[in-house]
């Protein structure tokens, strides 16, 4: 229901809709599961627009790797706040970042992209958004 709620929401914010009974008929939901729905419905984008996004990470015990990273947060202007890395096992350690989000000149799912193809990062993604 919340997935069809956030189409929904899409579509009356994208003008595909032109009222709440189009776009509820679209997307196949009732008014009531709409109106229960549309505040817990939030895009991704917009959950970490402007706020702290808390990220985990598994990187290679290579020298160099979590500077890379950072300078990648660094080149599309995140913020970082706290860094809390492991003590690396079997040639990986893991690594919680809280980033600040609102003064990027992009969005998160494009830092991330760009994280995520660094060499050494073995996985990276969104611990908590907030």
């Amino acid at each position: 229901m919340l997935c069809r709620a956030l189409e929904a929401k899409k579509k009356l914010a994208t003008g595909e809709a032109k009222s709440v009974t189009e776009a509820i008929e679209a997307v196949g939901i009732s008014r009531s599961a709409f109106y229960k729905y549309r505040s817990a419905a939030t895009p991704f984008v917009e959950m970490t627009d402007g706020r702290i996004v808390t990220l985990q990470a598994t990187l290679a015990d290579v020298p160099g790797v979590l500077s890379r990273l950072l300078n990648c947060f660094a080149d599309h202007g995140a913020s970082v706040l706290t860094i809390n890395q492991n003590i690396p096992l079997s040639g990986s350690a893991a690594v919680t970042i809280s980033i600040r989000t609102d003064r990027m000149a992009g969005d998160v799912e494009a830092l991330l992209s760009a994280a995520r193809a660094l060499p050494g990062v073995l996985t990276l993604g969104v611990l908590a958004a907030g």
